[in-house]
């Protein structure tokens, strides 16, 4: 591989430096740094991060290729700035054996574009009723470290503690989507007066919330760890807090359209803001922005949950619940956390980088840029203001909620391992 010279980048927001790959690894970190037979990427002072992780993504593959693959997925994450992914198990046939994390595991390596790790299914089907093979996912060639049966609760208590006891062995974690069922039956959206006032089947906060309560208890209860997808609510917060002040192991994250949108959206009834959870309202956004910035919440993580046109071109009622991601994530959070002032360039780096990798126990992600780490790279023209037109995304579906809308910064180039996988925006 062939020596890179990006120079004059502003690593993590700090003061222009050059930075030298050599290989697949950071050979040196400096100003006024020079190398023989080096391609030169002129920074210009853009911001120079480690490689984005995103903790929570749809691929879709194996089973709904029409919505994304993992080469899709992947070549989206990459447009994004992110050099590794979790792919969600709930997948046709769902990823609750071996055999099926290990074809995505080996479906990432394959296309290249970034590390590609897989998530098991808690229990068999996604049915909440039967532990799925934890431990032989675990051993796998995928090695699979975080459990999740997102888009489903793990609703029944006994399964969750067996789930959290049995993962404790080998240090893994299990990822919760907190709905509790029962309070959500024929919910289409936040329960509030947006609700009430549009006649749409109310998404209490409390059902969220009071899974979150149970599961930290759990938690605690067992000495395993927990980790919360998607959090939306002010009172989640709360919850997470305390539990953390209390001492028990738990982790939350937070996509970025929570930390964007509101509920009042769903007055267009444009079915491409129907998400789950769904989107709350001002008070909930401004605490969640509020939590991240003070690491009550850990982790920014897409939820990429992409869907073909004709699942989300229909009457609100009937229309598939998600948004892509990958793509936006990193102006999103620009929009609402940098550019306000709550968090720095570090922050970012911290938030989507290091601390999703420590999370999912991503090797060689979310390091530090420095020399002898690995060239996991992303740049960012942190001035560029755009639109958003979901024709140019890399990504097999177009349910984007932000097409139109301005939103700053660009991802330039990322670097897996030393490789480029975007150059000057474009996909290599």
């Amino acid at each position: 591989m062939s020596k890179i010279l990006i120079r004059g980048a502003k690593v993590l927001g700090g003061e222009p430096q050059d930075v030298l790959i050599d290989g697949p690894v950071i050979a040196a970190v400096g100003t006024g740094l020079s190398a023989d037979d080096a391609e030169v990427v002129e920074a210009d002072g853009k911001v120079l991060l480690p490689g984005l992780v995103d903790l929570h993504t749809h691929l879709r593959e194996p089973g709904r290729e029409d919505s994304e693959t993992v080469l899709t997925g992947t070549r989206a994450a990459a447009s994004g700035g992110f050099t590794a992914v979790f792919a969600m198990a709930n997948t046709f046939p769902v990823a609750d054996t071996a055999g099926v994390v290990e074809q995505v595991y080996r479906l990432g390596q394959e296309h290249g574009y970034c590390d590609v790790q897989p998530i098991g299914a808690v229990t068999v089907g996604l049915e909440g009723r039967k532990l799925a093979e934890l431990g032989a996912m675990h051993e796998s060639a995928a090695g699979v470290t975080v459990f999740s049966d997102d888009g489903k609760c793990v609703h029944d208590a006994v399964i969750m503690r067996r789930a959290l006891e049995y993962v404790k062995a080998f240090g893994g974690i299990v990822a919760q989507h907190a709905q509790e069922p029962r309070l959500t039956e024929g919910a289409e959206m936040n329960e509030g007066t947006v609700s009430a006032e549009l006649g749409l089947g109310g998404w209490p906060a409390v059902a969220e919330e009071s899974i979150i309560a149970r599961d930290v208890l759990l938690a605690e209860h067992v000495g395993s760890r927990v980790h919360i997808c998607h959090l939306s609510t002010a009172g989640s917060v709360e919850i997470v807090r305390w539990a953390k002040s209390r001492g028990i192991d738990v982790t939350a994250e937070v996509t970025p359209h929570h930390l964007l949108l509101t509920d009042e959206l769903v007055r267009t009834y444009d079915p491409v803001y129907k998400v789950n959870p769904p989107l709350r309202t001002e008070r909930d956004v401004h605490a969640l922005r509020a939590a991240l910035a003070d690491g009550t919440i850990d982790i920014v993580a897409t939820d990429h949950a992409p869907h073909p046109h004709e699942d989300k071109d229909c009457e609100w009622a009937a229309a598939a619940m998600g948004m892509v991601g990958l793509e936006t994530a990193l102006s999103v959070v620009q929009e609402t956390m940098v550019d306000t002032g709550l968090m720095d360039w570090a922050g970012v780096a911290d938030r989507m980088s290091a601390k999703p990798a420590q999370i999912g126990q991503a090797t060689g992600h979310g390091r530090p840029v420095s020399a002898g780490e690995p060239a996991n790279l992303t740049l960012v023209d942190t001035e560029y203001r755009g639109r958003v037109d979901p024709a140019g995304f890399a990504s097999r579906s177009r349910n984007t909620p932000y097409q139109g809308r301005e939103l700053p910064g660009r991802v330039t180039h990322t670097w897996l391992r030393g490789k480029a996988t975007l150059v000057d925006g474009k996909l290599t």
